[in-house]
């Protein structure tokens, strides 16, 4: 089958990163400028569009012939520019992704990092100098008395620099096409193409917000941060009180008390200290920055920047965005971090929004915290339509089990389902439903058992149960390690799990030789790469793994090539047993949601988005029904038997956590 690849540039006024690329390419300026492309191994091609260059009729048939495959890294953008360019859809199925295909084989996210990893030579490697006349070219420029107050450069204004640009494009074809030809080599599971194109027409087909309400959610939060504003200057004095070097010299003058740090993680002390002092003042300051401060409500102007024309937002997730599980990131609006919906009158609250009632709605309502809660309510089905969500029930804690063989808990998700409750009875040997969650005392040891298996299912210690919040739900410091330790006595398979895959891992690296695990897992080495094998025949990869010696020199490390998460940078990362069970268990769960989302599309159900292990659809009135979506979402996997999979569901008119 012939493969072209494809590389375009464009200019569009709207802001690529900010915006989205569906946002990107509506912009009544935007353009393609250069389209490089290339048959198989010939020689590539450039046509200046801008300049007024033609594509040949043969190109512009091929370019939408099912029989022939379009290739492009991130061809998402290919895809909708192109698909702008000639007012036509262009079909997901028929492009291949080279940057899915780095994705999948634990590669960075940009062609030149790919390139600089796989080693391409100077001849095949992305052009570095690209970045620059991309600024110059693709994006609109500032207007000076230098450049005559001009807000674009043209390429006729600068022939030396646009015939640069022709070239740059010409070798992102020859570093794509480069790329691809290494990574190849490599095995990627046949599902995920498919699921690339599923997972594109899921974010080709967007939702609807409300934009009434959302313009509405805006105005209320900048009246009242603009309250905030004036009563912190009145207080202070200081012209920005949201400067940090401004407020903590306001600090030293009012208090002779010197703040090092004012960061999130710093804050609680800096608090106690001046309460200690008995510094009202500067406590109300720092209620105010609080509020000042809060960045969820920014998600409203996310949404207002990046719908497009018809009220829906396109793009809201990345495919295989967690490089580690494969799971899916949130982008544009972020989805995975919605605060939850926890006042009882969400629909009232919804309605003084909407009506711009701000006198009623500051009167009954923590403006705030408020608004965050209403930011799901911003997505709406379209008319003649009602949302149906429906998600896994606790689908990490299941496949936890299911994998390591922990029987009792098992039993649980076969059963009642209750994991806190149980969990809590068997770590300090209470009589089995005992703990109800209705009563004083019961409640406060299933405190225990939830903390517990939110933060200890992956080798966590009393560090990650301070960081789930174990403070906040009430727990002493001197309680913790005792519930570490009871844990994990009251899941010795899981434990168990841990410490066999981290053998596992260390004797595929030392020996080369595979070695295996429950349900089909396994280690092995393919090529620069370790392999793990998940139980339904995808693969997790890990670049260039060894066993290096601790500085202490009492230990062999787990190490391998990677993005850190933390800095963005490629480099060497440590990993042990626990933490490459979480690995697994998270690609087994995302890898449940996939079979879940293959099947509500072949029932005809459309998802408009997924966050975590929910999926989201948007369903004619008369169509379906939650018990229905319910029962596909739970539907066994032939590679999962014996994985006690159960799902819930609900209907409603705007997005809401049940």
């Amino acid at each position: 089958m012939a493969l072209i690849s494809v590389d375009i540039e464009t200019f569009s006024s709207v802001p690529l990163t900010k915006a989205g690329s569906y946002r990107y390419v509506e912009s009544p300026d935007f353009e393609v400028l250069l389209l490089g492309y290339a048959y198989d191994e010939d020689p590539v091609e450039v046509i200046d569009l801008y300049s007024g260059e033609r594509l040949p009729r043969e190109l512009e048939r091929d370019l939408f012939d099912p029989r022939i495959t379009k290739g492009a890294f991130n061809a998402n953008f290919e895809r909708n520019g192109l698909g702008r360019h000639f007012s036509r859809l262009m079909e997901p199925a028929q492009w291949s992704c080279t940057q899915m295909m780095s994705f999948e084989l634990g590669l960075p996210r940009s062609l030149d990092k790919v390139g600089e990893v796989l080693g391409l030579g100077a001849d095949k490697a992305k052009d570095k100098g690209g970045a620059a006349l991309i600024r110059f070219f693709s994006i609109p420029c500032k207007p000076t008395k230098t450049n005559g107050g001009v807000t674009r450069n043209l390429p006729e204004q600068f022939p030396e620099k646009w015939a640069q640009y022709v070239e740059y494009n010409r070798q992102d074809v020859v570093a794509e096409r480069a790329v691809r030809r290494k990574l190849n080599r490599f095995t990627i599971h046949p599902n995920e193409p498919k699921l690339w194109a599923l997972d594109q027409a899921i974010n080709d087909r967007g939702v609807q917000i409300d934009t009434p309400f959302v313009q509405e959610a805006i105005k209320i939060d900048n009246i009242v941060k603009g309250r905030y504003l004036e009563e912190a200057k009145d207080l202070t004095g200081l012209e920005n009180p949201k400067s940090i070097p401004q407020l903590k010299a306001w600090m030293l003058d009012e208090t002779g008390i010197y703040v090092k740090s004012l960061k999130k993680d710093q804050i609680k002390g800096v608090r106690k200290e001046f309460e200690d002092a008995d510094e009202e003042e500067v406590l109300e300051v720092l209620d105010l920055r609080d509020e000042l401060n809060k960045t969820s409500t920014q998600k409203y102007v996310a949404m207002m920047r990046t719908v497009t024309n018809d009220s829906r937002i396109r793009g809201l997730s990345q495919f295989y965005g967690a490089m580690r599980t494969g799971r899916w990131a949130g982008r544009l609006v972020q989805m995975q971090n919605l605060t939850k919906n926890d006042i009882p009158d969400l629909d009232y609250a919804r309605n003084l929004v909407a009506a711009g009632d701000m006198t009623t709605f500051e009167l009954l309502f923590d403006v705030a915290s408020t608004l965050s809660q209403l930011i799901r309510t911003a997505f709406v089905p379209r008319e003649g339509c009602r949302f149906i969500a429906s998600d896994f029930h606790a689908i990490e804690a299941c496949v936890l089990a299911w994998l390591a063989g922990e029987q009792w808990r098992l039993d649980v998700f076969n059963t009642h389902g209750k994991i806190y409750e149980t969990s809590a009875e068997r770590m300090f040997n209470l009589p089995e439903g005992s703990v109800d969650k209705k009563t004083h005392e019961g409640a406060k040891i299933r405190q225990k058992g939830k903390i517990s298996e939110l933060a200890l299912g992956y080798g966590g210690s009393k560090g990650a149960m301070i960081k789930m919040g174990a403070f906040d739900m009430g727990l002493s410091e001197g309680e913790l390690l005792p519930i570490v330790k009871a844990w994990r006595a009251a899941n010795p398979a899981i434990t168990k799990f841990w410490w066999d895959t981290d053998a596992a891992c260390r004797h595929t690296i030392r020996t080369k030789q595979p070695s295996k695990l429950p349900h089909g897992i396994m280690f092995y080495k393919d090529g620069p790469l370790l392999r793990l094998r998940l139980p339904s025949g995808r693969d997790l990869s890990y670049v260039k793994p060894q066993l290096i010696m601790s500085e202490d020199g009492r230990r062999e490390n787990i190490t391998y090539e990677g993005v850190d998460q933390t800095t963005g940078a490629w480099g060497r990362i440590e990993t042990y047993g626990p933490k490459l069970v979480e690995n697994i268990t998270q690609a087994v769960a995302r890898d449940c949601l996939t079979e879940a989302m293959i099947r509500l599309d072949d029932a005809l159900l459309d998802t408009v988005f997924h966050v975590h292990d929910e999926a989201v659809l948007e369903v004619p009135f008369g169509r379906s029904s939650p018990e229905e979506v319910a029962a596909i979402m739970a539907q066994p996997i032939d590679w999962a038997q014996g994985l006690p999979l159960s799902a819930d569901a609900y209907e409603c008119m705007y997005y809401q956590k049940e």
